[in-house]
């Protein structure tokens, strides 16, 4: 099963995690929280990993008509989008609102997951075409 939609980019991490953001908030996203866990296991446990940061994006207005329609859905919040180094790419992963719905079998809850899915894609869209515009520094 695909839970994930990705994108992969080839650019500086710290450049992606800010277009990342960026992409997001033209959609309507904010960003919550942001999740360093290359320092945060390297500080709890001494691992070493390659950069990843899991941004932490909400998007209000479907927040809103999400929990009026099904309050549980509140563990599944807020959408987290994956930023994370691979060798020379950054890889880019937004969770599935689709996935969101499906987990309540709520039925109202599938036209908030669509817009919510079509939003995030579009971020992710603005991500590829900016990779296209502007090579690598």
């Amino acid at each position: 099963m695909i839970f994930e939609e990705i994108v992969v980019l080839d650019r500086p991490f710290d450049q992606a995690l800010a277009d990342v953001k960026a992409a997001l908030a033209a959609e309507g996203f904010g960003t919550l929280t942001e999740i360093n866990m290359q320092k945060t296991l390297k500080t709890k446990i001494d691992k070493d990993i390659e950069p990843y940061v899991i941004v932490g994006a909400c998007n209000p207005t479907l927040a809103g008509r999400a929990l009026e329609i099904e309050p549980q859905i509140g563990v599944l919040l807020p959408c987290n989008v994956v930023v994370r180094q691979r060798g020379d790419d950054v890889v880019v992963e937004a969770l599935d609102p689709k996935l969101m719905a499906s987990i309540t079998s709520n039925e109202d809850m599938e036209p908030i997951a669509d817009h919510a899915r079509t939003l995030i894609n579009a971020a992710l869209a603005r991500l590829t075409a900016a990779a296209e515009l502007s090579p690598r520094s």
